[in-house]
């Protein structure tokens, strides 16, 4: 079974881009490509211990296993050594991708604290966006009692857009909500 989001892009969103941005060629109108969700964790170098309810958290939110990321370098300054885990990350593509994004818009942003939506400025120039979450307990797969330190988390969509405008006008039209006047 194809998710909401899916099956939203291929009957509606497709026809409205390729008018929207005047696009002639269908291979040319702008789709989700993947969505890779990071989670750092800069204190992990004093206690890999910390690192196991990161994984087990991230796990629950995407629906699959995360890569644990581990240091390129050695930074005395952090008391950092190359290969030491750092942080947990997962990348999405297909159905997964669809459905998480769809939980993102319709459940876990509307539960952010004084949500205003998301800033408009953070596209790349090449089509895609990163949108930083404060905590991990927006999504509702958080049990709240397990959880004794929140920790935020990147989330960047990638598009097939060539440009700011194309992805922002594909993510407007999935209904994530950007900032009036940004």
């Amino acid at each position: 079974m194809a998710s909401r989001f899916k099956e939203k892009y291929d009957s509606e969103i497709r026809q409205s881009l390729m008018k929207e941005l005047g696009i002639e060629n269908v291979m040319a109108i702008p789709k989700l490509d993947k969505i890779v969700i990071n989670m750092g964790l800069g204190e992990a170098t004093q206690n890999v211990k910390i690192m196991d309810p990161l994984v087990a958290d991230l796990a629950s939110i995407a629906g699959q296993k995360p890569v644990i990321t581990k240091a390129k370098k050695s930074i005395a300054a952090f008391k950092l050594r190359e290969g030491m885990p750092i942080g947990a990350m997962v990348t999405l593509r297909g159905d997964a991708m669809y459905e998480f994004l769809d939980r993102l818009i319709s459940i876990a942003l509307p539960r952010v604290r004084d949500f205003r939506g998301v800033s408009g400025k953070s596209f790349d120039g090449r089509g895609n966006y990163t949108l930083g979450l404060r905590d991990q307990l927006i999504f509702a797969e958080i049990d709240y009692a397990k959880v004794d330190k929140t920790k935020g988390m990147n989330v960047t969509i990638v598009t097939t857009a060539a440009d700011d405008a194309g992805a922002r006008a594909l993510l407007k039209s999935f209904g994530m909500p950007f900032r009036q006047g940004a």
